[in-house]
C-alpha cells in the first residue's frame, strides 16, 4: 500500500512539474509568428532545435531512472561456469 502511496504521489508531482513547461509552448508560438510578420526571412531552425533540445533531457532522465530502477530490482544472477 505505501509503495502505491508513493508511486501516485511521484506521478502527480511530475504531472504538476509539467504544467508550466506547456505554457510555454504556446509562448514560443506566439513569438514565432510575431516575429514572422515583421520579417519574411525569419528562421526557426535555432529554435526547433532549442526545442528538440529541451524535449530530449527528460528522456534522459527517465531512461536513467527506468535504467536503475530495473537494475535495483533485478539483481544479477550468479553465473555457472
Amino acid at each position: 500500500m505505501k509503495k502505491l502511496f508513493l508511486g501516485l504521489l511521484l506521478v502527480l508531482l511530475t504531472l504538476a512539474a509539467l504544467a508550466p513547461a506547456q505554457a510555454q509552448c504556446v509562448m514560443c508560438k506566439s513569438q514565432v509568428e510575431a516575429a514572422r510578420a515583421e520579417r519574411d526571412d525569419y528562421d526557426v531552425a535555432g529554435l526547433n532545435k532549442g526545442i528538440v533540445y529541451m524535449m530530449t533531457v527528460p528522456y534522459i532522465l527517465m531512461g536513467a531512472v527506468g535504467f536503475f530502477w530495473y537494475r535495483r530490482t533485478h539483481p544479477k544472477r550468479p553465473t555457472d561456469r
